[in-house]
């Protein structure tokens, strides 16, 4: 099946499931991309419907597309996945998948937890996620955010479907660090200690806010806290750069 015309139902509701709302509602998921969407399928995903666009293929996008039955596609001019595509440079492949259900881990005692406090950019979610991954986090809670946008898939190129990531209220969050025996580790600037101080051993979890507004005053009170020092004019750092620090400073203490 080929579908070249903008108005078609198909187009215009791959279109709507850009907004979370819409998505939340349908209980769906979009990932865009050969290799975020080759991670979400290797994670469990469940894909409804996968469309696809040769003209537009990658040669990782045209090695996965080959790997599933040609009616098992549905195919979209060029046009019409330019269309729903939210990228510059789209690679011809697009999914509906249900919206993962990533059970926490249970613990280990040496659990890294990250807990990511109101970020709404896109960008430094996915930063993390991929930083995650790579330091070998245990899990990362995304307090009332949204962790499988479109953008932030893209930009963690599909680490939130390889490192256990939940979307959690406050409450929520609180409560399984408790029930677990976390050690709850504030990063904030006007913490004593430097995260080379700090004891970021054993089961621990590391919160992070805003880059405006950092974490709650509510929050800063936890456990422990830490800080990275400063040297410069510059009150801050970019938070993905923050939590790249402090998750790599927790792996070293753990070797």
């Amino acid at each position: 099946m080929l579908i070249t015309s903008l108005q078609n139902p198909a187009i215009k509701q791959l279109v709507r499931l850009r907004s979370r709302r819409e998505r939340e509602q349908a209980g769906v998921i979009l990932v865009e991309g050969a290799r975020e969407l080759r991670r979400a399928l290797a994670g469990g995903g469940e894909p409804l419907d996968i469309y696809a666009c040769p003209e537009l293929y990658s040669p990782e996008a045209a090695s996965l597309a080959g790997e599933w039955p040609a009616e098992s596609l549905t195919w979209l001019s060029r046009p019409a996945f330019e269309k729903v595509s939210g990228r510059e440079n789209p690679d011809g492949l697009l999914a509906v998948l249900l919206t993962p259900r990533q059970d926490l881990p249970q613990p280990g005692p040496d659990a890294l937890v990250l807990v990511l406090h109101g970020l709404e950019k896109p960008g430094n979610v996915g930063a993390i996620l991929r930083t995650a991954d790579g330091a070998g986090v245990t899990a990362v809670l995304v307090i009332d955010g949204d962790p499988y946008s479109p953008n932030v898939i893209r930009s963690s190129q599909g680490s939130v479907f390889t490192v256990p990531t939940r979307a959690l209220s406050e409450a929520e969050a609180l409560a399984w660090l408790e029930q677990h025996g976390f050690r709850c580790l504030a990063c904030t600037p006007d913490a004593h200690d430097t995260l080379w101080e700090a004891d970021l051993r054993g089961r621990a979890a590391l919160f992070l806010g805003t880059e405006h507004a950092g974490l709650p005053p509510h929050l800063r009170r936890l456990d422990a806290s830490l800080r990275i020092p400063m040297q410069g004019e510059a009150d801050s750092l970019n938070v993905g750069v923050a939590a790249a620090l402090v998750m790599y400073e927790a792996l070293r203490q753990r070797r």
